[in-house]
């Protein structure tokens, strides 16, 4: 309909994020007066269009929330939480963590989660970004030792003869003392400038999620276009892991993991301060 109100939405072209929204692309759920236009992009790519404000929700790394904050506020849903796992480093051999300090790594982005994270793990290293999605492949022919690696990669590194040197969900249970916390890696962020209405949009994309979680198949068949290298069984899996409960909401605990996060980021002179952690009203 034409007269609906078009608002872009940016999210990965991955399996879990295109099972959260398929309510959305195939016109499962009423939207009211808008439109989702659907704008697939890695997210290296969507943080660094978030420091310029240019699309209404999108999906961001939570490290890259220090930089945008200014611009967008949180959602309560659409969180991507690593519970005693996450993004890990991968290399043809076993490293030991101490040893990945000063190395070359493969990273999918400096404005991810994944990159902070394991530069609070490990402290300095020289970082080389490269797409996520080429990572394996690139350490694999040995043009890098190790790999940090996200998505997809971190259920089929194995199959291309790597093995795990440091997971970054452990880390953080190690580290925290919280085994009740999860590792915040993504959240949905949506601009300011929809003021009163955020709410209600962010009503509709939570509605979204949840009619996923409640028709787990039909969602499944149609993120299984973006699962690359993943047949049924697995892709399932993966959903899983990143599109849960806490999906829904972050809760106490996804919120204190988050703050957590930020200041150590900020602590070790990572990102700038995060004074106040912004949502929508769930």
């Amino acid at each position: 309909m034409s007269d609906k109100i078009e608002l872009t939405l940016g999210h990965s072209p991955d399996p879990d994020d295109a099972f959260m929204f398929y309510a959305l692309a195939r016109d499962k759920i009423d939207t009211g007066p808008y439109r989702f236009t659907h704008v697939m992009e890695d997210i290296q790519t969507l943080n660094e269009r978030a420091t310029r404000g240019e699309l209404d929700i999108t999906a961001i790394s939570i490290h890259a929330y220090a930089y945008v904050l200014d611009k967008y506020a949180l959602l309560p849903a659409g969180a991507s939480m690593g519970f005693g796992y996450g993004p890990m480093v991968v290399a043809p051999r076993k490293i030991a963590p101490a040893d990945l300090k000063g190395m070359t790594i493969a990273v999918p982005g400096k404005m991810t989660s994944a990159y902070l994270e394991l530069r609070l793990a490990i402290g300095e290293f020289e970082a080389v970004v490269v797409p996520f999605d080429q990572i394996i492949d690139r350490v694999v022919s040995g043009e890098f030792p190790a790999g940090l690696i996200i998505h997809e990669g971190q259920l089929t590194y194995a199959d291309a003869g790597l093995v795990e040197c440091l997971n970054l969900g452990t880390w953080w249970w190690e580290t925290t003392g919280h085994r009740d916390w999860p590792l915040p890696l993504g959240g949905n962020a949506i601009h300011k400038k929809h003021g009163d209405k955020m709410k209600d949009i962010s009503d509709i994309l939570t509605a979204s999620i949840r009619y996923s979680l409640d028709n787990r198949a039909d969602a499944l068949a149609y993120a299984l276009d973006w699962a690359r290298n993943m047949g049924t069984e697995l892709a399932d899996e993966f959903v899983g892991m990143y599109v849960n409960d806490w999906t829904l909401d972050y809760g106490d605990r996804g919120r204190a993991a988050i703050r957590e996060l930020l200041d150590r980021g900020h602590r070790a002179g990572l990102i700038p301060e995060v004074k106040e952690l912004e949502f929508v009203a769930g």
